[in-house]
C-alpha cells in the first residue's frame, strides 16, 4: 500500500474557524494508508511548503493530499513542492475543505464531518493515481485578435510591437469600434477621433499586422498554442486592392438609406459607402441584403428597385437599359402587366405600394429608343411564334450572339399583344417600339409563315441548332350549353382579333359577355365603345374574378354592368340569339385552382335579353399541327422539362401559353428568358444557374416612423371622351414620376443598377465577387468583441422606438460630433429644431432585473455627465436634467468631472423615471420624488437614455465556436475575477474590453495591454506543457457505437474504421469527462479519474 501524507491547512480562520482541525487530524491520521498527517496555519507559505518537502523525504511518502482551498488556486504550488522533494506531481491531490466546506457551513460538527469525508475520498483517489508526465508542444508564434475596437487595436499593436505577427479580425468594414463614434471622451473631453485615429492608422500600416475587416470567424479548432481558424471574408463587392477611396462611386449611387451603423439611424449613407471619412481601411463597401421583394415577385426577375432608383436620380436612359436586361417589353409591360411586384411591395405596409408599372411606362415613353443594329455571328436558332414568349427568347439569345429567326403565322408580330389587347389599353406604337428594339439586335422575323404548312418542325431541326416553340393558346373553349351555335354568339378572341385587325364588326344594342378574365373585360369595353349596352355574366364573386381588379373598376366606371354569381345554362333564339337563360350560384369549397367552387341555387333561373353573346371562357393551345412525338397533358399543353423547358423531342424547347395555358405577358417574357438561358447552356455545354436569390426585407421597426405618402395617381382620359380607342391611361410627367420613385424604400439596399461601375476608374467594383475563406494557424486568440447598447425599443415605458426624440447615448454622440449627421449642431430628430430642455436618464436598462440586466454598465454615469456638460456648452440657454439612482465616479478625476457638471448648473434628480409620454411636440417625463414620494412631471424637448451595455451581436455564436463560457448576460467569463482577469477558462483565449464586461476606455486599454502581455509571455516560452490527465479508450471494451464522438465538445475523438474503435486525439482533449459519462460500455476513461477511483471516492463519502 502506498505511503500517503496528508497536510491540513488552517488558512488562518478561513478553515480553522469552522472546522475542528484537531479532530480531523485525529481521524485522518488513522485512515488506512496514511503514513503521516500534519497541520499548519498557512500551508501555501514557504514554511508550509518546506514542511511538506521535509516530511516527504523523512517519511518516504509516495503520495500527497493537501487539505486546503480550491485546486484552481494552489494545485501548481503543492505539485511543484512535491516534485522538488522527488514525488511525481500527479501523485499530489487537493482536498477542497474551504470553498466546499468551511465557507458554506456554520455548524462546526457538520463542517468537521464533511471535511473528514472530503479528505477520505481524495485519499482513495490518490491511492490509485498514476505517475504521469506532461507532454511538450511547440507554440505557433502568431496571434489572432477578434474585434477591431480600441481593445482589439491596443492588443494587436502591443503584440505586433513585440515582434510577433497578428491577424486582426473585425466584422465591420472599418476598425475603431464604438470609440470612433464618440464626439469627446471623459473626463478630459479629448476629441475621440484625435486620440484614436493615430492607432487606427498604425494598425493599417504595421508590417506585423494583417488586417481583416468585414470578416468573421467561421470555425475554430485545435488547442492552446496551435489553433486553426477559418475566416469568412465577406464580399464588399469592391476589390480593395484596386479601390483608391476616391468616393466617385458613392457620389454616383442613386440609393440613399438610413445609416443604421455608424450614424445610429440619424444620418444617411449610400448603398456603396465607407463608415466614416477616417475609416481604416479607407475603402468602400456595397451593402446588399438580397433581392428586393418586388424583384423576387417578378416572374422575369426585373430589377424593379434598380430602375426606380435611377428614375429618382433622373437617369431615365439608364433606367430603361436596366429594365431591358430582364424584359425587352418595357412599353408593353408598363401598360398591361398585371404587376405581381406591386403585391409584394413593402411600401404597402406603410400606405400604398409603389406604382411600379406606371414608372416602367414612364421610362419606356421617355427613355432612349435609339437603335444600334447588331449582327450576331453565333449558332442559328429558330423560334416559332412571335408573341411575347417567342420574341423574348429571341432577344435573350441574340444578346448571347445567336442568330435567331422567328416564324409567325399571322401577318404581324406581337401575338396577343396586337391581336387580343385593344388599343385603348395598348397602343400599337408601344408594341412596335419594343419589337423594333428586339429586331435591332439582329433578330429576323418572318410573318405569314405557318409551321406545319410552309415548314415542318423536322425541317427546322435539321437547319437550326435548336428550336423554341411559343405559339400561344388561341383555341377558344366552348361553353357547351344548348343554343351556342346560334348566330350572334361570338368567341372573344375572334372578336378582338377582328377589331384589332381593323375589320368592321357589327354587334347589337345589347351584348352579354360570359367570363371573368382580362379578355372578357377587354371584349366588354370594346363592345361598349361600339355603342352597346354591355353586361358581364360571371359565375363566381368579385373576389374570385381572375381579371385585374383595376380593369374591373375601369369597366364599371365606363358603364358596364357585371352580374356576379350567375352562370348561363341555355341560349334562346330562332337562328339568332334573343336571350340567355341563367341560374344563380353560391360558392362552395375551393376547387383545384384555389377558388371556391360555384354551386347552382335551386329554382333561381332567370333570363337576360341580348342581341349578342361574347364567350370568353378560356383558351387552350392549338397543337394538331405538331408531330405525335411531342407529349402533351390532358389540358392540351406541351410537356417540358421544368428546368430547361426542353420537350420530349431533342433540341426542341417550348414555353409560354403553349406550356402553361393562358397566362400573363410577364410570365411569357419569363418563359422566353428561361428558354434562352437553357438553349444557350445546352449549345455551349455549360450548367444552368438555378440558384434562388435571397429575399431582402427591411426591418419593420423603422417603417412605423415613415410619413404616409399615397401613391401618385395615373392621369386618365376623361370618361366622356372614351368613345373611341384612344389610350385611357395618359402616363406620368417627370415630376410625378420622380415623386413616385421617391417613395421606394430601397429594400435590398444596393439595387445593382451598376452606376458605380461606370464611374470607377480603377475598375474596382465587382458585383459578382463572392465571400472568400482563409485559414490561419495561430497560437493564441484575444477576444475583444466589445459591446452593443440595449435596444431602446425594449424600454416601452420610455417610448423607446415609438417617439423619435427618445434616443440613446450613442445617437447623442453623433449629434455632438462635428462629422455627424448635423455637423455637431444638436437638433431633435423629429423636426430638426434645437432642444431647449433635455432629460438624460441614467441606468436605462442597467441595474434592472425586469430586463434581466441586474449589473451596472459602469460608464453610463460618466457619459451622461459628459453629454449634459457638452449640451450646456453647445446650447447655452438650455436646461439639462440628469435622472440618476446613484452617481458612480470610480475613475481618476471622475469625481472632479461630476463636481464640474454641478457647477455648470446641470440639474440632478434622484430616482428613475417611471414613464415618458408625448405631449403635443414635447415629452413629459414622470418620476417620483425620492424624499417626499410625490410624482414629478417634467416636460422636455428630448430624452437621452444612457442604455445598458450588452454583449455585441454574435458574441454567443462566437463563444460556442471557441467553447468558452459566458455569464448569464452573455459576457465572457474570466478564469478568475482577481487573479486571472484576462484569461479564459479555456487555455489560449484571452479576454479584453467590454467582451468580458462593461468598462470605460482607460480600463479597456489597460486590460488590452494585459491580454497582449499574456500572449507575449506565452510566445516567449516557445513550448507549452500539455496536461496528461486526458481521456483514453480501453479498446477491449469499446463497442464502436460512436456516442462519445458526438458528445465531445472539443472534437477530440475520432473513429478507427480498421479496428472499429474510437481513438482520442490527445492534442485536443480538454479533460472535461463528457465522453466518460456518455460511454455505455465503460471503455471511455480518463487518467487519474478512472471509474475505479470514482467508485472508491463515493464509497469513502458514504462510508
Amino acid at each position: 500500500m502506498k505511503k500517503i501524507g496528508v497536510f491540513i491547512c488552517h488558512c488562518g480562520h478561513n478553515i480553522a474557524g469552522t472546522i475542528d482541525i484537531n479532530k480531523v487530524m485525529e481521524t485522518i491520521g488513522k485512515y488506512p494508508g496514511v503514513a503521516h498527517c500534519e497541520d499548519y496555519n498557512y500551508m501555501c507559505s514557504d514554511p508550509g511548503q518546506n514542511l511538506i518537502k521535509a516530511k516527504i523525504k523523512e517519511k518516504n511518502l509516495e503520495s500527497i493530499v493537501v487539505a486546503a482551498c480550491s485546486h484552481t488556486l494552489h494545485e501548481p504550488t503543492f505539485r511543484r513542492a512535491a516534485e522538488e522533494a522527488g514525488i511525481n506531481p500527479y501523485l499530489v491531490e487537493i482536498a477542497n475543505i474551504r470553498e466546499q466546506c468551511s465557507w458554506i457551513h456554520d455548524d462546526i460538527d457538520l463542517a468537521t464531518k464533511k471535511a473528514i469525508k472530503i479528505i477520505s475520498s481524495i485519499i482513495e483517489k490518490v491511492r490509485l493515481n498514476q505517475a504521469l508526465t506532461p507532454g511538450q508542444v511547440p507554440v505557433t508564434k502568431k496571434a489572432m485578435v477578434i474585434g477591431g475596437g480600441i481593445a482589439g487595436i491596443q492588443s494587436a499593436l502591443d503584440i505586433a510591437n513585440a515582434g510577433y505577427e497578428v491577424v486582426l479580425v473585425e466584422k465591420t468594414p472599418s476598425i475603431g469600434g464604438h470609440m470612433a463614434q464618440l464626439s469627446e471622451t471623459f473626463p478630459t473631453l479629448d476629441c475621440s477621433q484625435c486620440i484614436l485615429t493615430p492607432k487606427m492608422v498604425e494598425i493599417g500600416h504595421h508590417e506585423k499586422v494583417e488586417l481583416l475587416t468585414y470578416s468573421e470567424v467561421e470555425e475554430i479548432s485545435g488547442t492552446v498554442g496551435n489553433f486553426k481558424v477559418k475566416i469568412r471574408r465577406k464580399s464588399p463587392y469592391v476589390d480593395w486592392e484596386k479601390c483608391n477611396g476616391c468616393a466617385d462611386c458613392s457620389k454616383s449611387c442613386p440609393v440613399s438609406i438610413v445609416d443604421d451603423e455608424f450614424e445610429c439611424d440619424l444620418g444617411m449613407k449610400k448603398a456603396i459607402y465607407r463608415p466614416s471619412p477616417q475609416s481604416v481601411p479607407n475603402r468602400f463597401t456595397i451593402k446588399k441584403t438580397g433581392w428586393a421583394p418586388c424583384r423576387v415577385a417578378c416572374p422575369a426577375g426585373v430589377n424593379v428597385q434598380g430602375y426606380i432608383s435611377l428614375i429618382r436620380a433622373g437617369k431615365y436612359k439608364e433606367a430603361l437599359a436596366l429594365e431591358r436586361q430582364a424584359n425587352p417589353f418595357a412599353s408593353v409591360c408598363g401598360r398591361v402587366c398585371n404587376h405581381p411586384c406591386e403585391s409584394d411591395c413593402v411600401r404597402s405596409e406603410v400606405d400604398e405600394p409603389i406604382a411600379i408599372a406606371s414608372l416602367k411606362r414612364y421610362i419606356a415613353d421617355h427613355g432612349d429608343y435609339s437603335l444600334n443594329k447588331q449582327t450576331p455571328t453565333g449558332d442559328k436558332i429558330a423560334v416559332v411564334g412571335a408573341g411575347p414568349a417567342g420574341l423574348s427568347c429571341a432577344y435573350f439569345l441574340a444578346l448571347k450572339n445567336c442568330r435567331v429567326t422567328v416564324y409567325e403565322a399571322e401577318n404581324a408580330a406581337g401575338g396577343m399583344l396586337v391581336l387580343g389587347i385593344p388599343e385603348f389599353r395598348l397602343p400599337r406604337d408601344a408594341v412596335k417600339a419594343d419589337i423594333d428594339f428586339i429586331e435591332s439586335f439582329g433578330v429576323e422575323i418572318k410573318t405569314g409563315v405557318k409551321i406545319g404548312e410552309n415548314y415542318s418542325i423536322e425541317a427546322l431541326r435539321s437547319e437550326y441548332r435548336a428550336v423554341f416553340i411559343a405559339t400561344g393558346a388561341y383555341e377558344e373553349i366552348k361553353l357547351d350549353v344548348p343554343g351556342e351555335e346560334l348566330n350572334g354568339v361570338i368567341h372573344c378572341i375572334d372578336f378582338l382579333k377582328k377589331i384589332n385587325s381593323g375589320e368592321k364588326v357589327m354587334i347589337g344594342k345589347k351584348v352579354a359577355v360570359i367570363g371573368g378574365g382580362n379578355a372578357a373585360l377587354d371584349a366588354a369595353r370594346v363592345a361598349r365603345r361600339l355603342g352597346s349596352d354591355v353586361t358581364i355574366l360571371y359565375r363566381r364573386s368579385r373576389k374570385e374574378m381572375p381579371a385585374n381588379y383595376w380593369e374591373v373598376e375601369e369597366a364599371e366606371a365606363e358603364g358596364i354592368k357585371i352580374e356576379f354569381l350567375v352562370a348561363p345554362v341555355k341560349i334562346h333564339g330562332r337562328e339568332k340569339v334573343q336571350e340567355i337563360e341563367c341560374v344563380r350560384m353560391k360558392l362552395g369549397e375551393p376547387d383545384a385552382s384555389g377558388r371556391r367552387r360555384p354551386i347552382p341555387v335551386p329554382n333561381s333561373e332567370f333570363k337576360v335579353a341580348t342581341d349578342n353573346i361574347i364567350l370568353a371562357i378560356s383558351q387552350r393551345p392549338k397543337i394538331d399541327w405538331l408531330p405525335k412525338e411531342f407529349e402533351t397533358t390532358k389540358w392540351g399543353t406541351l410537356i417540358v422539362d421544368p428546368v430547361t423547358l426542353e420537350t420530349t423531342v431533342a433540341d426542341v424547347f417550348a414555353g409560354g401559353d403553349l406550356v402553361s395555358g393562358p397566362a400573363t405577358v410577364i410570365e411569357a417574357v419569363a418563359a422566353g428568358q428561361k428558354a434562352a438561358a437553357a438553349i444557350h447552356a445546352k449549345i455551349s455545354g455549360i450548367k444552368i444557374d438555378t440558384e434562388a436569390q435571397p429575399k431582402a426585407r427591411p426591418d419593420k421597426e423603422p417603417l412605423q416612423h415613415l410619413k404616409r405618402i399615397m401613391r401618385t395617381r395615373m392621369p386618365k382620359l376623361n370618361r366622356e371622351k372614351r368613345n373611341g380607342f384612344d389610350e385611357v391611361e395618359l402616363g406620368y410627367d417627370e415630376g410625378a414620376a420622380r415623386h413616385e420613385a421617391e417613395r421606394c424604400l430601397n429594400c435590398a439596399v444596393c439595387c445593382e443598377c451598376r452606376e458605380c461601375e461606370t464611374v470607377c476608374e480603377p475598375k474596382a467594383i465587382d458585383h459578382r465577387r463572392a465571400d472568400t475563406f482563409s485559414e490561419y494557424e495561430v497560437g493564441a486568440i484575444v477576444v475583444a468583441t466589445g459591446y452593443d447598447l440595449y435596444p431602446v425599443e425594449k424600454l416601452v415605458e420610455y417610448g423607446g422606438g415609438k417617439y423619435q426624440d427618445v434616443i440613446n447615448g450613442l445617437q447623442f454622440e453623433r449629434l455632438l460630433s462635428a462629422s455627424g449627421p448635423t455637423n455637431g449642431e444638436i437638433l431633435r430628430p423629429s423636426d430638426n429644431k434645437v432642444p431647449k430642455t433635455i432629460a438624460f436618464i441614467s441606468c436605462a436598462g442597467s441595474r434592472d432585473p425586469e430586463h434581466n440586466l441586474s449589473y451596472c454598465s459602469k460608464f453610463c454615469c460618466m457619459y451622461a455627465l459628459k453629454h449634459a456638460l457638452l449640451y450646456k456648452e453647445r446650447v447655452p440657454d438650455s436646461e439639462a436634467l440628469v435622472y440618476t439612482i446613484d452617481v458612480r465616479t470610480g475613475g481618476k478625476d471622475y469625481e472632479e468631472f461630476y463636481i464640474r457638471a454641478k457647477e455648470e448648473k446641470v440639474i440632478y434628480l434622484r430616482g428613475k423615471p417611471g414613464r415618458i409620454v408625448k405631449e403635443n411636440d414635447q415629452l413629459a417625463v414622470w418620476s417620483t420624488d425620492v424624499s417626499s414620494g410625490r410624482p414629478i412631471k417634467v416636460v422636455c424637448d428630448m430624452v437621452v437614455l444612457a442604455m445598458a451595455a450588452v454583449p455585441s451581436k454574435g458574441t454567443i455564436d462566437l463563444t460556442r465556436k471557441m467553447r468558452i463560457p459566458v455569464n448569464q448576460q452573455g459576457f465572457l467569463n474570466e478564469a478568475h475575477p482577481k487573479l486571472r482577469p484576462v484569461e479564459s477558462l479555456v487555455a489560449g483565449y484571452f479576454l479584453t474590453g467590454c467582451a468580458q464586461g462593461p468598462k470605460d476606455i482607460p480600463e479597456t486599454v489597460a486590460q488590452a495591454s494585459a491580454a497582449a502581455s499574456k500572449v507575449i509571455v506565452m510566445f516567449n516560452m516557445g513550448t507549452l506543457q500539455t496536461e496528461p490527465m486526458i481521456a483514453f479508450v480501453d479498446e477491449d471494451l469499446c463497442c464502436g457505437c460512436r456516442i462519445c464522438i458526438n458528445t465531445c465538445p472539443y472534437e477530440a475523438r475520432e473513429f478507427d474504421e480498421s479496428k472499429n474503435v474510437v481513438r482520442v486525439n490527445e492534442a485536443l482533449c480538454q479533460q472535461c469527462g463528457c465522453c466518460i459519462a456518455a460511454c455505455p460500455s465503460g471503455a471511455a476513461q480518463q487518467r487519474n479519474y478512472t471509474d475505479e477511483q470514482l467508485l472508491k471516492m463515493v464509497e469513502a463519502i458514504l462510508g
